[in-house]
This record gives C-alpha cells, sequence and structure tokens, in this order.
C-alpha cells in the first residue's frame, strides 16, 4: 500500500521556508501571510511525526531530517518546473530573435518582414536593434546581422550586402541648389553618421579633395542623416542599400553614378547549430532570397 502523499501546500509551505530560511520571505513568495506558512509547516511535521526546523528567535534552521527532506523536495519541484515549462513551450509560437543594427532594422528589415511573416506564418519575430556585439548565448539571439568584414571567430558568416557610398539629398533640396558635379558640395550642408571618415573617403575617390569633409552636423546613426537629408536639412552619404526604397520612391535621388565601394559589407552572422531550428533556417532562405531580389 502506497503512503499517502502530504498536501502540496504543505510542501511548497516548507519548500520555500527551507530555501529562504525564513517564513517571511517564504510567505513573501508564496503571496499568503507567515502566519499560514508557519502552520503548513507543522501540519506537515504533524503528518510525518518528524521534526523538520529547528525554530530560534529570529533565526530557522533545518534538522538533519528536514535538510534531507529539502533536498529530495527541492529536486522535485525543479523537475515540476521543468516538465511544466516543456509543456508550455509546446503550445507557444516558435521564437527567432534577430539582432541587427538599428539602421538596418529599420531602412532594411523591417520593410520586408511582413513578407518573411507570410512566407512562415507562426514564428514569433523579435528584433533585437543594437549596435552591440552579440553574445548568442548570453543575449539568446539566434541569428544577428552585422556590418563589418565577416570574420567572426566560432560563428557561420554569409555576406548579404555589399557597401557602396552615395550621396543622397532631398529631390527639393536638388532642385534649388543642383549638384552637377562633386565639388558643388561645397554650397551644402554634409550630414554625417558616426563614420564621420567616410565623406573624406568619398570625395578623394572622386577627385573632390577640395571640399571640407568634417563640417556638418554628426547622427548616431546612419538612421538619423538620412531623415535629416530627406527633410532638406542637407546631403547624407549613406550605404546604397540603405536607401534603395528612398530612391526608388522619389523621396531622395542620388545625384551622382559614382559610388565608392568599401570593403565593409552586412552578414548574416549565427552559431552553425543554430540552423538546427526550423525557424532559423526558414529566417535563413528568406533573407538571402530578399537580398537576390534587391
Amino acid at each position: 500500500m502506497e503512503t499517502p502523499l502530504p498536501s502540496l501546500s504543505a510542501l511548497r509551505a516548507f519548500e520555500a521556508a527551507a530555501r529562504n530560511l525564513s517564513v517571511t520571505l517564504a510567505a513573501r513568495e508564496l503571496n499568503v501571510t507567515p502566519g499560514a506558512v508557519s502552520l503548513q509547516v507543522r501540519e506537515l511535521e504533524t503528518a510525518l511525526a518528524v521534526k523538520l526546523f529547528e525554530r530560534r528567535p529570529r533565526q530557522l534552521v533545518l534538522t538533519d531530517e528536514g535538510n534531507a527532506y529539502f533536498a529530495t523536495l527541492r529536486r522535485a519541484f525543479r523537475m515540476i518546473r521543468e516538465a511544466t515549462e516543456d509543456l508550455a513551450a509546446r503550445n507557444r509560437p516558435p521564437v527567432l530573435t534577430i539582432s541587427c543594427t538599428p539602421t538596418f532594422a529599420a531602412q532594411w528589415l523591417v520593410p520586408r518582414l511582413d513578407d518573411f511573416e507570410k512566407n512562415m506564418p507562426g514564428i514569433d519575430v523579435r528584433l533585437n536593434a543594437s549596435n552591440r556585439l552579440t553574445d548568442f548565448d548570453r543575449d539568446a539571439v539566434d541569428v544577428a546581422i552585422r556590418h563589418g568584414f565577416g570574420q567572426y571567430p566560432g560563428l557561420a558568416s554569409e555576406r548579404l550586402l555589399d557597401d557602396e557610398l552615395v550621396p543622397v539629398l532631398s529631390p527639393a533640396l536638388m532642385r534649388s541648389r543642383p549638384l552637377i558635379e562633386p565639388a558643388d558640395l561645397r554650397n551644402h550642408v554634409l550630414l554625417h553618421d558616426v563614420q564621420r571618415q567616410d565623406w573624406r573617403l568619398w570625395l578623394d575617390a572622386v577627385g573632390a579633395s577640395d571640399v571640407q569633409s568634417t563640417r556638418g552636423p554628426v547622427f548616431i546613426n546612419s538612421n538619423g542623416a538620412i531623415e535629416a537629408a530627406r527633410a532638406g536639412d542637407g546631403v547624407a552619404l549613406v550605404r546604397l542599400s540603405l536607401v534603395a526604397r528612398e530612391l526608388r520612391e522619389g523621396a531622395l535621388v542620388a545625384p551622382f553614378a559614382c559610388g565608392v565601394a568599401t570593403n565593409l559589407a552586412y552578414y548574416l552572422v549565427y552559431p552553425a547549430p543554430a540552423l538546427d531550428r526550423t525557424a532559423v533556417a526558414g529566417f535563413r532562405r528568406w533573407i538571402l532570397d530578399q537580398v537576390r531580389k534587391s
């Protein structure tokens, strides 16, 4: 004949009190009164005919029997929690966490995510927009899109978009102050992102080295420079892939055919085992297809 189990409420009260070594903290955790916890523990001791705690002034100490019982109960409650989490996870949509720079998120990825969700419905997409380097384990990130040289030790890296710098401005500013040749930029406000040296690189490449490259406001990322250009506040030097939509829709114009290539590009980065997950493998296929179409 099986030994009848004590009440679950009493076991929870004892486990919480033993883990915190405090009736007050256990009560706070269980959202009950300290008196209720004490009563449950005493009833458990009575049912088991075992003393579980030595009750001292302002101190709760486990007896040898209580300590052994707590160790077993702790494992049991952990297993119950893990089983419950696993069961709940089966009923939740798969989560795909993507880390990328704020500029890439706003200018390239977000406008296309609706297409991804149509192709792979039921995936909970979460964007972690940050310029900080990604720690995949610590940040619980599945894939990252990073701007760099593509060298990420221990990670798979696939080139997405090449990096060509082009000056852009609003159509209204172009009409009021036409840019016929690069030297005309001396008559315009230059808009910079944090890569302030990019203007010098572009001006030297097109033979306009006499234009002062450092003047004009600096924005913390390309989003600010692009929005300022759209508002007619000046000429922004940005990566072509980030303004393709604005150029296509006529919100911005690129007055010069000459872009300047750099050694940097956007890369899809991920731990190789991540491709075992359907959501990650599907996102990889989708974004590579989007790049081919762009």
